[in-house]
């Protein structure tokens, strides 16, 4: 921990960071040498055969070969660098045979992608290489030279390190003011060659994460393709809800009722009065179930919000919250129906938390339209604490958010208040 106390300045030279990075650049050099070298004879003599059917499977089998080296190199910035990056997609080809995965290699915008980074790796690779070599070779040769400028009288028959000379005289750093001038030289060089290495493998770092990871278009897909995953087992678990409501709800009334009105009709020719009571009570059941299934309703897609939009339908919300709540609507005009729907439920299951957990007395609700962004704030005055990781709702929100390429933000520290926005895509 004692070192932790130096300023960064002094502790880059030492860190394993530093050292981690400097094999890269040392070891990135052979390697890019041998890329340029085997990609550009093969590639060359790919293009070259392309007037006959041999240089199909020549370039083909080039191109798979630079994304061979582009796993090499992901290897390596992950376990030298600590950067991450995804394989890209895969080469499929439709049938499955040679001469399918030869067109779709050839299609594939990574396999070139992989190409034009051993091509332009290689003179990167050698101006780092060179500039790491000489600054880390010069910077400590010339600190460490009071340590070992004893060897140049002893073995080389010279006073010191040779600055100039000519057949007239020469001079040699061998007074002590020299030495310790050299040396601090020598620190001077030590201590900046960690920041301009920093600098040169920041550019590696892009190259790999441009070149050899999956392409935007890839990635995009793979998000979606996550995103409808996530909307379709949101709405699967709906429709299970639903069915379980209907069920332990509305439905085990009408069937109640149905029994108390079969009975009811047994009794009304001998017992007027019972029967009387027994179509009372039905009658309360009836009401009860007609509530249930309006809840229900209201919970599928309130009529309200169809009707008058998300003022009205925000604002009968808030009227049933057992906390007082203030809503303020701000919208040029209406949003999509689907945008609408989604703005509603996120603000109901705010509102929910801050009435089963919050502890809070007041909340706000705003509503407005920043550019192209649907925005949604709910803030109250309540003890805090909300965290999403918890796997609390707020997680099961920020994942029907996400699915359609919104954001949820929450600020609630502990002791409160809590202030939770959402960003959803505006859709006229």
């Amino acid at each position: 921990m004692a070192s932790h106390r130096l300023p960064a300045g002094l502790r880059a030279p030492f860190e394993g960071r530093t050292w981690r990075e400097l094999g890269y650049v040392l070891t990135g050099f052979p390697l890019s040498v041998l890329y340029f070298c085997l990609a550009v004879s093969l590639v060359s003599a790919g293009a070259g055969l392309l007037v006959t059917f041999l240089g199909i499977p020549v370039l083909a089998g080039a191109l798979a070969m630079c994304r061979g080296f582009g796993a090499v190199e992901r290897a390596r910035a992950r376990g030298m660098l600590g950067l991450d990056v995804a394989a890209p997609e895969p080469v499929r080809g439709k049938t499955g045979g040679p001469l399918s995965w030869m067109g779709a290699t050839l299609k594939s915008g990574a396999s070139w992608r992989h190409l034009l980074y051993a091509l332009l790796h290689f003179p990167w690779a050698v101006f780092t290489f060179s500039v790491a070599v000489a600054l880390w070779s010069w910077g400590w040769s010339l600190f460490t030279y009071p340590l070992w400028q004893w060897v140049l009288p002893m073995y080389a028959g010279q006073a010191g390190l040779q600055v100039y000379g000519d057949e007239a005289h020469s001079v040699h750093l061998d007074s002590s003011f020299e030495i310790a001038v050299t040396s601090l030289v020598g620190l001077v060089f030590v201590l900046v060659s960690p920041w301009i290495l920093r600098g040169m493998v920041a550019v590696d770092r892009f190259m790999v994460a441009g070149l050899l990871g999956p392409s935007r278009l890839a990635s995009r897909v793979s998000e979606l393709e996550s995103d409808r995953g996530v909307v379709v087992d949101t709405a699967a678990a709906d429709l299970r809800r639903i069915e379980r409501d209907l069920h332990d709800g509305a439905q085990a009334r009408l069937v109640a009722l149905a029994m108390d009105l079969g009975l009811a009709k047994e009794k009304l020719a001998g017992d007027p009065l019972a029967a009387a009571v027994m179509v009372d009570e039905a009658h309360g059941e009836v009401k009860l179930a007609l509530q249930e299934l309006r809840d229900l309703a209201r919970g599928i897609h309130p009529a309200v919000l169809t009707d008058r939009g998300l003022d009205a339908a925000l604002s009968a919300l808030a009227a049933r919250s057992t906390v007082p709540v203030s809503v303020e609507v701000d919208l040029p005009r209406r949003p999509a129906a689907a945008i609408e729907g989604i703005a509603y439920f996120t603000v109901s299951e705010l509102l929910q938390n801050v009435s089963k957990h919050s502890r809070a007395r007041r909340a706000w609700v705003d509503v407005w339209r920043s550019e192209g962004r649907l925005m949604l704030q709910v803030r109250d005055d309540g003890v805090g604490g909300a965290d999403p990781a918890a796997g609390s709702g707020l997680a099961g929100l920020t994942e029907r958010l996400d699915a359609v390429d919104g954001v949820l933000a929450v600020d609630s520290p502990a002791g409160g208040p809590t202030t939770v926005t959402a960003e959803i895509p505006w859709r006229a």
